[in-house]
């Protein structure tokens, strides 16, 4: 065999090893993006089903108590502020992930604020509609914090592959970008502040 056949043949055979590892690659990440979609959409059913309550809870502490407008139309607000922020799982951005999840956080604030009404209002403990949207609102915030840890996981393994090397170069010729995570509101740890009229 020439000398120059050879060549050739070590040049293919790298092109086709080269090829094979970054399609490898490429797969991997595929799987990984979807999967941090799938629980970005976990996670969005869990807000919406928050939301869907939203309504129902107000209406219900309105017909109970009087002069604790303002935290019903707070509440109100933010809910309308939360579902007016819809992200697509491929535009996951720094920016839109930090409005998405800021939004979220008032709605929860103003939801803790409501709560803590009811502490005021012997009626609202009493009541057996009001009792049973607190707990399916409850069992809401319970799944959409086992949705958020569930995306946060997904999100961290897509990002340590595609940032690993030599990983990092497919995933910059193909165009696979870091994912944001969830972080802890800072505003969810304080207390509430909740002022009562009664008028």
């Amino acid at each position: 065999m020439k000398k120059s056949t050879i060549i050739w043949i070590a040049v293919a055979a790298v092109v086709v090893l080269l090829g094979l590892w970054m399609m490898k690659g490429y797969n991997s990440m595929v799987v990984e993006q979807e999967n941090v979609e799938n629980a970005w959409g976990q996670v969005q059913t869990q807000y919406q089903g928050r939301s869907e309550l939203v309504p129902q809870l107000v209406a219900t502490t309105q017909g109970l108590v009087k002069g604790e407008d303002k935290v019903l139309t707070d509440v109100m607000e933010a809910r309308a502020k939360a579902t007016s922020i819809n992200i697509d799982a491929s535009n996951l951005t720094e920016e839109n992930f930090a409005q998405f999840q800021q939004a979220q956080g008032e709605l929860t604030q103003a939801l803790s604020r409501l709560m803590a009404v009811r502490e005021a209002y012997p009626e609202l403990k009493l009541d057996a509609q009001f009792n049973k949207l607190s707990d399916q609102l409850e069992g809401i915030t319970n799944r959409v914090t086992a949705a958020r840890r569930e995306f946060n996981e997904c999100a961290r393994v897509y990002n340590t592959l595609i940032r690993r090397f030599p990983n990092n170069i497919v995933a910059g010729l193909f165009g696979f970008t870091k994912r944001p995570y969830f972080e802890a509101d800072e505003e969810a740890q304080k207390a509430p502040k909740v002022e009562f009229n009664f008028d």
